[in-house]
């Protein structure tokens, strides 16, 4: 594990990141005590939660009489998201 200040976190953040997608974890202190920490994400956790948008879309068929737009506030209120 890495410690840091928060400020060579501000400096190094992209290099923190790169180390935390290697599999380290880093810990970044303000005031010299523990504020956070970066820890990889496991590979079934990220990809649970980000949508696959590459996936083709499914086509949308409307029922007779159910306009484009209600359709859409219709899957908006349903969606997780």
């Amino acid at each position: 594990m890495h410690t840091i200040a928060l400020s060579e976190f501000r400096a190094n953040a992209s290099a923190m990141i790169d180390l935390v997608e290697q599999g380290e974890t880093v810990r970044i202190l303000r005031h010299g005590k523990p504020v956070a920490e970066l820890v990889p994400l496991k590979a079934e956790d990220d990809a649970a939660k980000v949508p696959n948008w590459k996936k083709p879309f499914e086509p949308v068929v409307l029922p007779p009489g159910v306009s484009l737009s209600q359709a859409v506030l219709d899957e908006r209120n349903e969606s997780p998201w």
